[in-house]
């Protein structure tokens, strides 16, 4: 395993951390980090996390364990190679179309399909993906958008949660700046 970056990140709003390494495994990717914060309902939350990508950064595998409150987490996630997905081994309908996994606890995930898309300056896509939503304790869809503006700036819509902004990344991929959610420390 080879690390080829990391980053610390403050979250703007609530109390938390985020801190995440970009590694590489042979011809495979993987963000390795933890999560200390107050959920918006209050409780408290520190979670670990480790998502391996392929190669073309198609998602995986992710694990997610610690704790949320009082309760515990523990969750698998698997995207097999038929595009389907399962949830501690219970397969998720109507995600097969999804490539990319966000976890909505981190801006960790965002690098994932960053990656994977590489947009040109002035290019944009569409990028759906297989969001995990800790209060409903599932995978759902969650529509995404980037645009690339420049070499660190994406604008990012997420009509869902009727959020957009422009996200600042570092050269590696990693969100530096995420307006009222995160903000990278160091």
């Amino acid at each position: 395993m080879q690390t080829l970056a990391t980053i610390l990140w403050r979250r703007l709003g609530q109390p938390g951390h985020d801190v995440c390494r970009l590694e590489r495994a042979g011809e495979n990717w993987q963000i390795d980090g933890g999560a200390a914060f107050r959920h918006e309902d209050g409780r408290v939350a520190q979670l670990h996390y480790r998502v391996r990508c392929d190669r073309a950064w198609h998602t995986q595998w992710c694990t997610v364990r610690g704790w949320l409150g009082g309760e515990a987490i523990d969750l698998s996630i698997v995207h097999d190679a038929h595009g389907g997905w399962k949830l501690n081994d219970v397969p998720v309908a109507e995600l097969g179309h999804c490539v990319d996994l966000d976890l909505g606890f981190t801006p960790a995930t965002n690098l994932l399909q960053l990656r994977r898309l590489h947009l040109a300056a002035g290019e944009a896509a569409d990028a759906p993906v297989a969001w995990l939503d800790l209060d409903g304790g599932g995978l759902t869809e969650l529509q995404q958008r980037y645009e690339r503006r420049s070499d660190s700036d994406y604008w990012y819509a997420a009509p869902r949660f009727d959020y957009e902004a422009m996200l600042e990344v570092t050269p590696d991929g990693f969100i530096r700046r995420y307006p009222t959610m995160w903000e990278a420390e160091a």
